[in-house]
């Protein structure tokens, strides 16, 4: 109990919080480590017991502690071993909160309804030969006339991160070097690591990969560069048409890159304000490019496109035939008619709308509590601040609860951040701008100095 004491310095519920999230991370308090009651903690820093009730609220809705009722408080145990490294510190907490924002998924009111669509389905689930063309000739049509520049192929998988994987394994050899953005999306290192590539992380700016980074890392000779065009998930920076094509211009004159493969993620391609870009454009031979509708027609849709040149998509779609064979053609033609049917394409247009507004009035916001940041496009916004634990703990005891940053990262040690999801708050935005100011920079009125990066 005294070691508890004497590392609570306010005894305040987010101070208690705080400090009790301190001794977690340190590994001073192990997982399964049972913590005093209730009472016992309140007696001894001379406070209520609603205050110490509170900071465990806090606490369980991060989801660092668990309440076994009669038998105690704990720390919470690992996560599930069936879930990636990376995937396993990012699973959320299961306990109520006031506002979540942590999930990084799209706000489920702004999907379009998938009513009228499913009306329009055949009533069972043929199909005329295993030998057919993976990807049905009407959405090949419509993907064709939307794609940002001219793809020789385009096929459907199972979601962005299954043609990124079936991607790498395509292009890829054990040890290879593969570029990837800084902060970046979990699984990718996680995916990364799992067939032995070596990741070469490049910092991301807001107009995404830094030129500088990005020409060091290509005399290194990579194999892959993998990146995200729009809506970069973390940061939430999309890429000028300008940088793209800098970018472009390195892999063509550096000789050590001179077979480097380009994937691009566009995850958030229909709900992005950005014009759309892919280096493609200047390096279509050798460009896979990855369009989602995860964010704009629902996660559980499961659908993405994989377009680029004849020689690299064959293979994959060969592979892919001797595994789950096609993407269902019931699911390709609902999201055939969410992209053609004018109803759900006005409810995406104005899912695109609606979070742009809550993006900008975020940045706004913040502005005005003295936290200067760029608006990002897409959900998401990337926020630095001074203890990434201690922020999540103080938001958790406002009924707020976001995502760590580390997980975001490919080394630790540097600047600390919480990533917002941003495309999730309500109308009343203001005061959870300063929630976040309060947990962000505690003590000083200072802003990180890597903010700068993204102002």
């Amino acid at each position: 109990m005294q070691n508890f004491i004497g590392e609570i310095e306010q005894r305040s519920p987010a101070g208690i919080a705080a400090a009790i999230g301190r001794l977690i991370a340190s590994g001073q308090l192990a997982p399964g480590d049972r913590l005093p009651t209730v009472r016992a903690l309140a007696g001894e820093l001379g406070v209520s017991p609603a205050t110490v009730s509170h900071a465990w609220q806090a606490l369980s809705a991060v989801g660092l502690i668990t309440s076994r009722g009669r038998g105690g408080t704990f720390v919470q145990e690992a996560a599930p071993k069936w879930l990636p490294a990376r995937s396993q510190s990012m699973v959320g907490a299961v306990g109520a909160v006031r506002l979540d924002l942590s999930r990084g998924t799209p706000d489920p009111k702004l999907l379009p309804s998938l009513g009228p669509a499913l009306s329009r389905v055949s009533q069972r689930a043929v199909t005329p030969s295993y030998q057919d063309l993976p990807i049905i000739p009407e959405l090949l049509e419509v993907l064709r006339a939307s794609w940002p520049y001219p793809a020789p192929t385009i096929t459907i998988v199972d979601g962005a991160l299954d043609a990124i994987s079936r991607s790498l394994d395509a292009v890829t050899h054990f040890g290879d070097r593969v570029i990837v953005e800084n902060p970046s999306f979990p699984p990718f290192f996680d995916l990364l690591d799992q067939l032995g590539l070596e990741r070469l992380p490049v910092s991301v700016d807001k107009h995404g990969i830094v030129p500088a980074d990005f020409a060091a890392a290509l005399k290194l000779g990579p194999a892959v560069v993998l990146l995200q065009p729009r809506a970069q998930n973390p940061t939430g920076a999309s890429m000028t048409a300008h940088r793209a094509k800098e970018l472009a211009r390195l892999l063509r004159t550096t000789f050590a890159s001179a077979d480097t493969i380009v994937i691009e993620d566009d995850h958030s391609a229909e709900i992005s304000i950005a014009p759309d870009v892919s280096l493609g454009v200047w390096l279509p031979e050798r460009t896979l490019h990855v369009r989602s509708f995860s964010k704009s027609h629902g996660p559980d849709l499961r659908i993405a496109a994989l377009g680029g040149p004849t020689t690299l998509i064959d293979p994959i779609v060969s592979r892919r035939m001797l595994g789950p064979g096609w993407t269902s053609r019931m699911l390709q033609t609902i999201l055939h008619d969410l992209l053609t049917n004018g109803e759900s394409m006005a409810q995406v247009s104005e899912a695109r709308r609606i979070y742009f507004a809550r993006q900008r009035a975020l940045a706004d916001a913040l502005a005005e509590c003295g936290l200067g940041v760029v608006q990002a496009d897409g959900i998401n916004t990337w926020l630095p601040v001074q203890n990434e634990r201690d922020a999540i703990v103080r938001l958790a005891a406002s009924g707020i609860r976001v995502a760590g940053g580390s997980p975001f990262l490919s080394n630790t040690g540097g600047p600390e951040f919480i990533r917002v999801t941003a495309g999730a708050l309500p109308d009343d935005i203001r005061p959870v701008a300063e929630a976040l100011r309060a947990a962000a920079h505690p003590l000083d009125a200072t802003v990180h100095p890597v903010a700068a990066r993204w102002s």
